[in-house]
């Protein structure tokens, strides 16, 4: 991938444009939506891009944040950021063909869930809705199967299509704001009596999940074109892109006023289709609502090339099987991590998984602060390892990126706590302690391999036995280097 085709990737695997930002309003009002889009990138965006810019130039590895963390905390580390960033991933990335077909029911009605059931098994319905995200998740597997720079390309075009219609509502909702002389931002929380505390700190939470994922490209690190120079280039552009992807078409939306069928106060997600309807009539509509069906697409291909990279690192690694890294001859993709990673993304689909998303936020945060925790590690560890892109403003730039990222994320658990009670906190317990248990025991497996591997190598040089028949005293090092490789070598360490 070049320098634009990373823009775009990065682009969709944070955002995909201004679909799904409308609950915002509702929530907290106009003006502070507003200030939100503008504060967010600076207390949560802009010190995740600056780590993923220091450690993704340092360590420009395929696998990304995994390895990042396992050269700054080790391999028990590692492994919990791998495993639960994947598990994560589950629930995430069955969310994007659900959005799909979302949109699409709102053009076709009979593709609405449960209008056409299939077939039934159990308590599981298997209609034309379920048949059409799997369609997606078929075609887009795909395209990653053909490589990340297949990805990267069609993300360009994506984004054009995707941005397309949100200029075009930018442009009517303007004039409306000025041939009617309406303030967009008149209010500034969502109603009389709501605190500004309030409103703000409900809002964050809803725009921080739109503000997330700036370090999903780093999984495809080495498919990039000099990621050294081109990946914190690509990570400034688009910080400035997603904001003004944010920003214009939300302003432009609010002059349909706060009352109404399609007021601010009123907005869920997918209303911007219904207010492009209202605001220049249904040609507008049918155009923002194509613009979300290939927005939800874009966003699912590009996250399944990051998420599918990390079952391949542990595979790598020696703590799941040797195929699950085995890459295509032509393409050199993981074949089976990236088809495996598809059919659980395909189960999660059905609407009875949809209430295990409420740990993501848990999860997410999780990540973020090991990659902080690996960043702190290096810099006091490694501090002559080659950084191509270094923080500036040493160690107050850290400290304050840290304090930051981990009093949002703190914050957001306490906020997600309160609106799913303990369930949530539940789930995410489990899905942790399954990891930390996992460890153990795949770790023991990977040592019982490399200490066969070992004894192996030892009876055969003892015996004597030439590699591949060589003759003479040499000996195939290649040979030797590959057997230690499948025995589980780490492959930052090799």
């Amino acid at each position: 991938m070049s320098l634009v085709p990373l823009v775009a990737l990065i682009f969709f695997g944070v955002s995909g444009g201004a679909y799904g930002i409308e609950p915002l309003f509702s929530t907290s009002g106009p003006g502070m939506g507003i200030l939100l889009i503008l504060i967010a990138p600076l207390i949560y965006s802009v010190p995740h891009a600056l780590v993923c810019a220091e450690l993704g130039t340092a360590i420009p590895v395929e696998g990304g944040y995994y390895h990042w963390v396992k050269r700054g905390l080790g391999r028990f580390w590692a492994f919990q950021q791998g495993v639960l960033q994947w598990v994560c991933s589950f629930v995430d990335m069955a969310l994007y063909p659900v959005m799909f077909t979302s949109y699409l029911s709102s053009l076709i009605g009979a593709v609405a869930p449960g209008k056409h059931v299939l077939f039934e098994i159990g308590s599981i319905q298997v209609d034309l809705n379920w048949a059409i995200c799997v369609g997606v998740i078929v075609v887009f597997t795909l395209v990653n199967l053909m490589g990340a720079g297949w990805v990267g390309d069609s993300s360009v075009v994506f984004a054009i299509i995707c941005l397309t219609p949100m200029l075009i509502l930018t442009a009517i909702g303007a004039y409306h704001l000025l041939s009617d002389g309406i303030n967009p931002v008149s209010s500034l929380t969502a109603e009389q009596g709501q605190s500004t505390w309030n409103a703000f700190g409900s809002g964050l939470f809803i725009v921080m999940w739109n503000y997330s994922g700036w370090d999903s490209v780093s999984t495809v690190a080495g498919e990039m074109e000099n990621p050294k120079k081109h990946l914190p280039k690509a990570l400034f552009w688009s910080v400035l892109l997603i904001i003004i992807g944010y920003l214009l078409p939300s302003l432009g939306a609010l002059a349909v006023g706060a009352d109404g069928e399609n007021g601010w106060k009123s907005w869920q997600d997918g209303a911007f289709s219904d207010i492009a309807g209202e605001l220049a009539g249904p040609w507008l509509q049918y155009t923002v609502t194509i613009g979300g069906l290939f927005a939800s697409v874009a966003m699912f291909s590009a996250l399944l090339a990051s998420y599918s990279r990390l079952p391949s690192a542990l595979s790598h690694d020696g703590y799941l099987p040797k195929w699950v890294s085995k890459e295509s001859k032509r393409y050199k993709m993981p074949i089976a991590s990236i088809i495996g990673s598809s059919v659980i993304y395909a189960l999660f689909c059905f609407s009875s998984f949809s209430n295990l998303v409420i740990f993501d936020v848990f999860l997410t945060n999780i990540g973020i602060l090991l990659e902080v925790a690996a960043l702190i590690a290096l810099r006091i560890r490694e501090p002559e390892l080659e950084r191509p892109y270094r923080i500036p403003g040493g160690w107050w730039s850290i400290g304050l990126i840290t304090f930051s990222l981990t009093a949002v994320s703190v914050w957001a658990a306490i906020e997600q706590y309160n609106e799913e009670g303990s369930k949530a906190v539940v789930y995410c317990l489990i899905v942790v302690g399954a990891s930390l248990l996992l460890y153990p025991l795949l770790a023991a497996r990977k040592a019982a391999r490399e200490t066969a591997a070992a004894e192996r190598g030892a009876a055969d040089l003892a015996a004597g036995v030439r590699a591949y028949g060589l003759s003479g005293s040499q000996w195939d090092s290649a040979h030797s280097d590959k057997v230690a490789g499948d025995a589980g070598t780490d492959s930052v360490e090799a």
